[in-house]
């Protein structure tokens, strides 16, 4: 999915049509997704484009919130609101699989074998 495309879908999913502040929140939300797939990464990771739903969806979650950020309960003419918590709500991060790799990688020599025990001393 584009940039565009997720501009025009945040734009019809929140009714926000300021270019700078969709993209700030699509922003935002991409280093939501990228720290849930990548728990223990070293901030040079980019967002898994399978995920590009998710972006825009924690976007407008986070749009729709603007102003009301730390609200646990609120009600006003029969209408009651309440979040799941103070940031992003689980429901949403569950469909992110974090990325695994080795702890300690096998180092590789220049034959493509790797080194770890091939009888050498």
């Amino acid at each position: 999915m584009t940039n565009a495309e997720k501009l025009t879908m945040l734009t019809s999913m929140t009714g926000e049509t300021d270019g700078d502040v969709l993209s700030t929140y699509l922003s935002l939300a991409a280093d939501v997704v990228v720290s849930k797939a990548y728990p223990f990464g070293d901030g040079t990771e980019i967002m898994p484009t399978k995920y590009d739903h998710v972006q825009v969806r924690i976007a407008a979650y986070m749009l729709n919130r603007r102003g009301a950020e730390g609200e646990r309960l609120h009600t006003e003419n029969g209408i009651t609101r309440q979040y799941e918590n103070g940031d992003v709500p689980p429901s949403l991060l569950r469909t992110i699989i974090p990325f695994t790799g080795k702890i300690n990688p096998t180092p590789v020599n220049e034959d493509g074998e790797d080194d770890a025990d091939n009888g050498e001393e």
